[in-house]
């Protein structure tokens, strides 16, 4: 073993176990070995990686979810990573698909520098941004589930009970449903009270989560960059989004143009002399609205000015 020597790690990431390799600056594979995925042993494996040499870099595969943990240790320690994308399938087809070839393909990209791309600090508000709005989104489901079901009993309710609700808005709907005493009659109507109720109740608990989750992300945005929400057509869920997509580390993104291929609205080099862009096409629509930048955009062109500049 040579201290002096630069050497470059790859690992490949699992649920229960992480495969790391480390390769020489001519691409030669020095050592490779398994380790547990728990925060115990991050420390161990970062220190294996760091005992063959001069540790240079590290490819790491699944930066967002697997290897989200280990990202994390070894950036706080101060070693360079490198998100890795999956190994070529053409690899993969002539020589087999392992772990191990994997762990390895990993430092080779991270030595050839074909994987560049910093991930995700995963350690600021932005983070916290992210999860919060994970469970907002699958709450703002459940409860447009709830109120679609509302909808389809009340249809096939009996007469007695159709007749209280029929006319009255969704909230208004909700908010007699939930008001109901099925009293204790073992008739039909009894029962669609009963389920209505139910269903109106879960309604107004997820709404009420729902705003509680909002407000969390809003101070978190305030909290992140004041300035964002400043922007003109930009609220919190727009901001929020924007956020996600950049991360706690947004320096990651050297240019403008790579936050505009992280978003996926740069132009595609489709031949020699065209480009496809869809900026301000018919398709606009669906493809900037997920990142918010659609209707920044369209509130520019409402007003006849240009696009304000996004800062992350």
């Amino acid at each position: 073993m040579s201290e002096d020597r630069d050497v470059f790690g790859g690992v490949d990431t699992h649920r229960d176990t992480h495969v790391a390799a480390v390769v020489d600056t001519a691409g030669r594979v020095l050592a490779s070995s398994p380790f547990p995925a728990d925060a115990t042993d991050y420390e161990q494996l970062g220190g294996w990686l760091q005992s063959h040499g001069n540790l240079a870099r590290v490819g790491i595969q699944g930066t967002g979810s697997y290897g989200a943990g280990l990202t994390r240790h070894l950036m706080s320690i101060s070693v360079e990573v490198v998100e890795v994308n999956r190994p070529n399938r053409q690899l993969r087809r002539r020589y087999g698909k392992t772990d191990t070839t994997d762990a390895e393909a990993a430092a080779r990209a991270a030595l050839s520098g074909q994987a560049s791309g910093v991930p995700k600090s995963g350690n600021g508000p932005v983070e916290a941004i992210r999860m919060l709005s994970v469970a907002r989104r699958s709450a703002i489901k459940a409860r447009t589930q709830a109120v679609n079901q509302i909808h389809a009993l009340v249809v096939t309710a009996p007469d007695q009970v159709k007749h209280h609700l029929s006319g009255l808005s969704p909230k208004a709907r909700v908010k007699t449903c939930a008001g109901f005493r099925p009293g204790t009659a073992n008739t039909t109507i009894r029962y669609a009270k009963a389920a209505l109720r139910s269903l109106a109740r879960r309604y107004q608990t997820l709404t009420a989560e729902i705003e509680e989750l909002t407000t969390q992300i809003n101070r978190l945005c305030a909290q992140a960059n004041p300035a964002l929400l400043a922007t003109p057509g930009i609220g919190p869920d727009i901001a929020a989004a924007l956020l996600i997509a950049a991360g706690d580390n947004p320096e990651r993104m050297a240019t403008e143009a790579s936050f505009a291929a992280l978003c996926g609205v740069s132009p595609v080099q489709a031949s020699l002399y065209t480009c496809l862009c869809f900026l301000g096409s018919a398709d606009s629509g669906s493809i900037l609205r997920p990142v918010g930048l659609y209707k920044t955009y369209r509130t520019a062109m409402t007003k006849r000015t240009s696009p304000p500049a996004i800062r992350l």
